[in-house]
């Protein structure tokens, strides 16, 4: 039951993601292709509304589940790593339609191949576990 406040979030995300059209292939085939503003929109809003939780989580001093202050460690300046990792992001999500949490949310509205690119995904995790020691961090 301590967990129960996450599953309904994520049931509450999934409903918006599907009311808003974001986890529609066409409006994703529009992004890509730069024609119409929705998707930037709902991303723009999504990067603007972490911008204000990380805010308040740092000036609030709010803590964790189990009590102990949330600590965000600085992030490494490289550029490489983020064109390389951004493009094979970028190209998974173009291929497939969907990125990590639309994933679930289409396989919980019945678009069953979704499976496919969960289990996909889930593999390259893996391979990127393996071979996580000889990439460039």
């Amino acid at each position: 039951m301590k967990f129960i406040k996450f599953l309904l979030v994520g049931i509450f995300f999934g409903i918006v993601l599907v009311k808003s059209e974001a986890v529609s292939w066409y409006r994703i085939f529009e992004m890509f292709k730069f024609q119409a503003f929705h998707m930037y929109g709902i991303i723009g809003s999504a990067v603007l509304l972490g911008i204000g939780f990380i805010w308040t989580l740092k000036r609030a001093n709010i803590k964790s589940i189990e009590g102990e202050p949330i600590h965000l460690p600085p992030k490494q300046k490289s550029f490489a790593r983020y064109i390389l990792g951004g493009s094979i992001f970028g190209l998974g999500w173009a291929l497939a339609g969907a990125c990590p949490g639309p994933m679930y949310v289409l396989l919980g509205t019945g678009v069953f191949s979704m499976i496919i690119v969960i289990a996909a995904a889930v593999l390259g995790t893996f391979v990127y576990g393996l071979v996580k020691n000889r990439l460039p961090h």
